[in-house]
């Protein structure tokens, strides 16, 4: 049975429905709603942030070996180069909220924490050149709306926050990136890729994303 969806605008709408009609939540967000936002939890956001700044510099430099060619080589640079500049940020954010390396290297230790990791992992290991799109755009738009949220309602409540902390993670989604991955899902999906596959796996990454706001409120 041929596909309905032929565009990567239609994959996105699609994806925001299921986002509307099924969504993940923020259990982080949820907590500071609730007034229990603590520093430990941002402690604990800083070290979860480490460990998938690890996977994510191997996932991306897998999907450009997989995928070599404009528009997707340019997508996964990009994405390399925004992890990579982030860390030594993620580095000064977590000195000042009494962190080191030694501290963060095995920590947390929830499998939630890691749950973002195997998604990215396997997609970069597996997935087609839409599904590397999809969820790239699944994960900007996730997590940097996230962050956001948490950041106004830090803003809003009496909890002592470092400056490096609010310069970590203030700021908006990445538009040009959202758009770069969406044309990379375009070229895949006129290359022959199969939309389904990549909606699952976006979804997957937003349930991922969920994870990883729920291993920052285990304390």
């Amino acid at each position: 049975m041929p596909h309905t969806i032929d565009s990567a605008q239609q994959v996105a709408e699609k994806l925001e429905e299921q986002r509307r009609d099924n969504p993940v939540g923020n259990e982080l967000l949820a907590v500071a709603d609730q007034g229990r936002l603590t520093t430990e939890h941002l402690r604990r956001l800083v070290g979860t942030e480490a460990q998938c700044h690890r996977t994510e510099l191997v996932a991306y430099g897998t999907m450009l070996s997989r995928f070599p060619r404009r528009p997707a080589a340019d997508l996964y640079l990009r994405l390399g180069r925004l992890v990579y500049d982030a860390s030594p940020k993620l580095a000064a954010c977590a000195r000042s909220l009494g962190l080191d390396p030694e501290d963060m290297k095995f920590w947390p230790t929830e499998r939630t924490t890691y749950t973002f990791d195997g998604v990215v992992s396997w997609v970069a290991a597996q997935g087609t050149q839409a599904t590397t799109g999809l969820t790239s755009y699944a994960d900007l738009t996730g997590y940097y709306s996230g962050c956001a949220e948490l950041v106004a309602r830090i803003h809003a409540s009496e909890l002592p926050v470092t400056d490096e902390f609010l310069e970590y993670y203030e700021g908006d989604t990445p538009e040009e990136l959202c758009r770069l991955a969406l044309e990379v899902v375009q070229d895949g999906l006129d290359r022959g890729d199969d939309p389904d596959e990549a909606l699952f796996s976006a979804r997957l990454l937003d349930e991922s994303v969920g994870d990883f706001w729920r291993s920052v409120t285990t304390l």
